[in-house]
């Protein structure tokens, strides 16, 4: 009886992390078949970048909205309607006749991405006791990981043997089955937000998203001026440096930077910003090397990068026992050390390197990475009050999307400078182990900001021993 009452709950974070592998996956297979479905619009493959742009675009635009509308409308049908719109947005691309087209159904899928992600940690945030955090953020961990590796060979495959309309169809039924699933188990819960959208700051912060990560997607990709690349990318810092003095000096900002007071919150977003940029730069640098530099097809390759994905898997099983016995500070020095060693290591790969010992890095890597992003997940809200919740899970997701933007227009500037400084017009085998040296070293950089948690950092949610810091309510901006 004990088991069917508290079976929903432990339902929750699998259901979230069904809806995020949709969002994750489709954000990459579409990458696969963009030759494909220019030729069947009759247009180049650069103007199709557009589809991936709009979406990126869409992204920035309505993430900081999702914390705002969960406490007024409630997580569960904020949520409910992102799969929705997501669903929809996946069913018109594949209907689509026209470029202009397709990019109006990207935006529209963008719209829904934007919510599912925060609203959904939000809801596991609301659901699970924070002492059974950590298994539940692993749920939502997996997803993160696994869609970016499976997305483009299953986009290979059903571009090869089908059509490119199919890998967005396949969203329908994912969408159906969350949708079910989350009226029938997740809690329509919301907290008290009486407080005006914050219009101002909402214009000002989605321009900037919008204009910085449309800047660094195109860094080194040769598909804008590198005038336009500035502007785009002064132009956003710009807005969003006015915007941190917008929200010093207003009761309700929508992007609380107050939050980064707390010390737990402002070490996992800041750090997990540097480290995930070198994360980031993964599924977009190693399938490039496997196939343009070693000459691999696109199916050998994404059978060889799901090696990553398969080592997030058993990620899952270890992680609360791991950050139990070792607290998250030793877990989150060590870990980040680990990892930037994997991350290296890939620049040492070469044509001749036997599959099975890329297999084998690529499989221990996913682990440790996936460990990395469990922790930082997890000890992001180890702190923060329950009010705070909805505003914290908006501000992260907002920096995690930015940095993995930032992270894949960093390797595609350092593969540009490596083929400019070498005169050379084509990418070679050797080309790629510069980009993988430096977002090591990037991620590498997430160490400084580890370094100054308290040993006793989310013990109520690891379980340690030591006594937790106290809850932080973060004051108002202005103090």
């Amino acid at each position: 009886m004990a088991f069917a009452l508290h079976r929903p709950r432990y339902l929750v974070p699998m259901i979230i992390a069904c809806a995020l592998f949709m969002e994750n996956m489709d954000a990459t297979v579409i990458a696969t078949a963009l030759p494909t479905i220019a030729h069947s619009f009759g247009e180049s493959p650069l103007q199709l970048n557009l589809a991936i742009t709009a979406y990126l675009l869409s992204l920035g635009i309505f993430l900081p909205l999702s914390g705002w509308l969960a406490d007024r409308f409630g997580a569960r049908t904020v949520f409910s309607a992102a799969i929705v719109v997501f669903t929809l947005g996946s069913l018109a691309c594949s209907a689509v006749e026209s470029l202009p087209q397709l990019v109006l159904a990207r935006i529209l899928q963008g719209m829904g991405g934007a919510m599912m992600v925060p609203v959904g940690r939000l809801v596991v945030l609301r659901t699970i006791p924070k002492p059974e955090l950590v298994s539940a953020m692993a749920y939502l961990t997996v997803p993160a990981l696994i869609g970016p590796v499976i997305g483009p060979p299953l986009g290979g495959f059903l571009v090869t043997y089908g059509s490119w309309r199919w890998i967005f169809l396949i969203n329908l039924p994912i969408g159906a089955l969350g949708l079910a699933l989350a009226t029938r188990f997740i809690a329509n819960e919301r907290e008290p937000r009486d407080e005006p959208l914050d219009l101002f700051g909402f214009g000002i912060v989605s321009l900037g998203l919008a204009s910085t990560m449309f800047g660094f997607e195109n860094l080194g990709r040769g598909v804008l001026s590198n005038a336009v690349v500035a502007a785009l990318l002064a132009g956003g810092g710009m807005l969003l440096l006015f915007f941190s003095r917008h929200a010093r000096s207003t009761d309700a900002p929508i992007l609380d930077i107050s939050l980064f007071r707390v010390r737990t919150f402002a070490a996992s977003v800041v750090g997990g910003f540097l480290f995930r940029m070198g994360i980031g730069a993964l599924p977009f640098l190693t399938p490039l090397m496997l196939q343009v530099g070693f000459g691999l097809t696109p199916f050998a390759s994404g059978m060889i990068t799901f090696a990553g994905a398969a080592g997030a898997i058993t990620m899952k099983l270890t992680a609360a026992p791991i950050l139990r016995r070792l607290g998250f500070r030793r877990v989150l020095l060590t870990n980040t050390i680990v990892c930037t060693i994997f991350m290296a290591t890939y620049g040492f790969f070469g044509p001749t390197t036997p599959h099975l010992i890329i297999l084998a890095i690529l499989l221990m890597g996913g682990f440790f990475r996936s460990l990395q992003f469990t922790s930082l997940n997890t000890l992001a809200y180890a702190d923060i009050s329950d009010e705070a919740m909805s505003r914290a899970t908006t501000l992260a997701s907002v920096a995690q999307q930015l940095s993995l933007t930032f992270g894949v227009g960093l390797g595609a500037l350092v593969l540009h400078a490596t083929l400019v400084l070498g005169h050379r017009q084509a990418l070679g085998p050797r080309d790629f182990a510069p980009a993988y040296f430096v977002i090591a070293a990037v991620s590498l950089l997430s160490l400084f900001f580890f370094l100054p948690l308290p040993a006793s950092a989310g013990a109520e949610i690891s379980g340690q021993r030591e006594e937790p810091e106290a809850i932080v309510h973060p004051a108002h901006p202005a103090d």
